[in-house]
């Protein structure tokens, strides 16, 4: 049965609420942080900070932009522990029982960040189903629900073991399948049973066997991920294309990590006539943005949804935050949030370019930690993901994954960016693939291509392609052994510790 109709006039109503942020959304942020304020306020910060006077204030955000601080994950490192011992109203009002475990994308130790039950239903699966009812406004032949949809997601695993057996460590997916409507499950699979399977060399084979036979339409989950098992179904059905076993497949709502390299890859193997790619920016702190236009690849920045933002100009990170109202078109900032999962003015470390305003839209620009600058030339991750993307289409080449590095001067050689690749399909002339990158990464950033006018301060970059699997060694060897999830390859470092690492896996 096709219970799509249906289906459509619930999610009309969550859509049409976003037609008055164009002229609403001071209005509604400044009610969130109200909100958010007076349910903190019986809490260990909302007490230290005053919070309850805060939210009765005639300037709520200006005096909580003046009392507290900002704050990254180490400076809360330790409440988010005594949360996951047992301890009650920290970072939020009461017991918190589900953590999500994050890398981010620099290394290091893991994170641990609270998903408190009013951070599930209020932002992340409030963000599932704006990005649903944005689809089917602009899809009005969609049959999206005469299916099932196929999320992937990562497990309970961890490296934490909390005394008390109800407090669920893990990726957020995990989390998030866990506590599901069991009314959802009628309409996705794998099983729950599956879903949580922490080791992928038996979970693949349960994936492919739970979906081979079904009628997939829609999927959802990381890109780099969902390639491998799309491709074990096809290799298990002895099909060219995923679009030959599952027909009906429609809709990719993707997230985690940059879509641009695989685009090309995803194009090649689905229905051009009937699939579409909606982009979501859901983190383990929360669920921020989601495509609502197929024709844009911008993602409007939810404002209703349990979360407060602020913006830091990257160009000076020093400088005091603004609020979403203060935000200008173009500029690059990194996003400062503040929410009901006990996050009170915490850097995301994640940097958006503002594409629109009135309503807010933005695109990720890539990490403030996760860049290279080692000769002047700033580059960014999103220069680095279009510039592969465009040459992967240009040249046939399809990459797994890659981390770029510098290589600094030495001998008679000017410093350069060597890129480690992981090849799905290998170019037949790495070098050419090299020299069209470079070529890419000039015409993406004016500081780059300044660095490498006349090869006088910076050398072409240099491409190393590495064995497969070398990445999943790497992540494992980091303490980042969960495959499935969010675990983010670092793209750009601006010093040489994970080329370095990675290369000595390698014996060089």
């Amino acid at each position: 049965m096709n219970f799509t109709p249906l289906a459509r006039l619930f999610f009309t109503r969550i859509s049409r609420r976003t037609d008055c942020w164009a002229t609403d959304e001071p209005v509604i942020q400044t009610g969130q942080l109200i909100s958010l304020l007076r349910r903190g306020a019986d809490t260990e910060i909302g007490k230290r900070y005053g919070f309850r006077e805060m939210a009765e204030c005639d300037d709520p955000y200006g005096e909580f932009r003046k009392r507290v601080p900002m704050v990254d994950y180490e400076d809360i490192r330790a409440d988010v522990m005594r949360m996951i011992e047992g301890e009650e109203d920290v970072l939020w009002r009461g017991r918190c029982y589900n953590f999500a475990q994050s890398s981010g994308t620099s290394g290091g130790r893991s994170k641990y960040i609270p998903v408190t039950k009013e951070n599930l239903r209020r932002c992340h699966y409030k963000g599932s189903a704006d990005c649903v009812a944005h689809y089917l406004r602009h899809n009005p032949k969609s049959r999206i629900f005469s299916g099932k949809g196929f999320i992937l997601g990562g497990s309970f695993a961890s490296e934490l073991k909390p005394k008390d057996k109800k407090v669920r460590v893990g990726d957020l997916s995990a989390t998030l399948i866990e506590n599901i409507n069991p009314l959802a499950n009628l309409f996705r699979v794998p099983s729950k049973r599956v879903a949580l399977i922490p080791d992928w060399s038996r979970k693949l084979p349960e994936l492919v066997d739970a979906s081979v036979k079904e009628n997939v339409t829609n999927i959802s989950g990381v890109p780099s991920w969902f390639l491998t098992v799309i491709k074990e179904v096809m290799k298990k059905r002895g099909a060219d294309k995923i679009s030959d076993v599952w027909p009906d497949l429609e809709v990719f709502f993707h997230g985690g990590i940059s879509f641009e390299p695989y685009r090309e890859e995803y194009h090649r193997l689905t229905d051009p006539a009937k699939m579409h790619f909606l982009e979501t920016y859901n983190a383990s702190e929360g669920f921020f943005a989601v495509q609502n236009d197929p024709a844009d690849h911008s993602m409007l920045l939810i404002v209703d949804n349990d979360v407060f933002y602020e913006f830091i100009p990257v160009d000076d990170l020093e400088s005091e935050p603004v609020p979403l109202w203060e935000v200008e078109e173009g500029k690059v900032y990194e996003m400062v949030i503040t929410s009901s999962n006990g996050l009170w003015r915490y850097r995301l470390g994640d940097t958006v370019r503002i594409a629109s305003v009135n309503p807010v839209k933005i695109t990720i620009a890539g990490r403030t930690k996760c860049y290279i600058n080692a000769f002047g030339e700033e580059l960014m991750e999103e220069n680095a993901e279009k510039a592969i993307a465009s040459v992967c289409a240009s040249t046939g080449g399809s990459v797994k994954n890659y981390t770029a590095a510098p290589v600094f001067a030495e001998g008679n050689r000017h410093g350069r960016h060597q890129w480690l690749i992981e090849w799905d399909i290998k170019p037949e002339d790495t070098e050419k693939f090299a020299d069209l990158l470079d070529k890419a990464l000039r015409e993406e950033n004016s500081d780059y291509d300044a660095k490498r006018t006349g090869d006088i301060f910076l050398d072409r970059l240099e491409l190393r392609s590495v064995p497969e699997g070398t990445f999943d060694s790497w992540l494992r060897s980091v303490g980042n052994h969960k495959l499935g999830g969010q675990r983010k390859i670092p793209r750009l470092s601006n010093d040489r510790r994970i080329a370095d690492a990675i290369l000595g896996m390698l014996g060089e």
